[in-house]
């Protein structure tokens, strides 16, 4: 083991000499493409038309984006956006009048989770579908998204972690020469395990005749290496310096609690085939 210097430009390149162009952006749109790609094969493996999980994947690109957006404002930096309401639906910095093209620079994974929930119950509530039978598949892919999204994280060297204390660790110079765990690649490889996980059960066992077991044992996997990985990650806000356990921890146990519900629950049920 030993210490890796990272110093890696987010920035790709600024398109038209103002727009950026960063990986993060980049790898968020692959991450997207990868699981859609899979919940298709799921969808024609199982007979549906690929036509109802397009109109899905509309509903889940607002309520993810949406929800990671009003996440991060409301959970993380309420202070600042509650005094800049315009700069939470804006890519752009508001200062003495002037505009600064930024992107959508605050993104909170919690806050993604309740938006992609809340589309699929919209989604549901109009096509008439099985929430389950959504949810069920759909839990499959979302941790390929979540892994990409912290595969971006790395190359911004933002969200990382805290000093090993030891001669081994990533060394983030956009920030500082301090060897630290590199929390991004963690908890990314973490999600991509959890996908394999989920992707076993679905093909190998038949679980997933159990309404909302596949979904409850992403919540309750995934946010337990989430509020697991956070033990090892900097802080994101200096108001989470005084807290046992930090936002992201809190956020996290709601989820962990509502998938064992739905783990035990999923026992008395079974599946709804929805038809092509």
């Amino acid at each position: 083991m030993g210490v890796i210097e990272w110093n890696l430009d987010p920035e790709i390149i600024k398109l038209f000499g103002v727009f950026p162009l960063k990986y993060y952006g980049l790898l968020f749109v692959l991450g997207i493409i990868i699981a859609y790609t899979v919940a298709k094969h799921i969808y024609t493996t199982e007979g549906v038309s690929v036509e109802k999980l397009e109109k899905l994947s509309s509903y889940l690109l607002i309520g993810i984006v949406a929800g990671m957006r009003l996440g991060h404002c409301l959970f993380y930096d309420f202070d600042y956006y509650s005094q800049h309401i315009l700069e939470i639906f804006l890519p752009f910095q508001i200062t003495n009048g002037e505009w600064h093209f930024t992107g959508f620079t605050g993104l909170a994974s919690h806050g993604g989770s309740l938006g992609a929930i809340f589309a699929i119950l919209l989604y549901c509530k109009k096509y008439k579908t099985p929430i389950f039978w959504i949810l069920d598949r759909i839990a499959i892919v979302t941790p390929i998204v979540g892994a990409f999204i912290r595969f971006g994280n790395f190359m911004n060297s933002e969200i990382y972690g805290k000093p090993t204390d030891g001669n081994y660790g990533i060394v983030f110079l956009l920030d500082d020469t301090i060897p630290r765990h590199p929390t991004q690649l963690y908890e990314a490889f973490s999600y991509l395990l959890i996908f394999a996980l989920l992707w076993y059960i679905y093909k190998k066992t038949t679980l997933i005749e159990k309404q909302g077991f596949i979904f409850g044992t992403l919540l309750s996997v995934l946010f337990i290496a989430r509020l697991v990985i956070e033990f090892f990650k900097e802080n994101q806000v200096t108001f989470e310096d005084s807290m046992t356990l930090n936002m992201g921890q809190l956020l996290s146990i709601p989820f962990i609690i509502a998938g064992i519900l739905l783990i035990l629950s999923s026992k008395k049920k079974t599946n709804i085939i929805i038809s092509s």
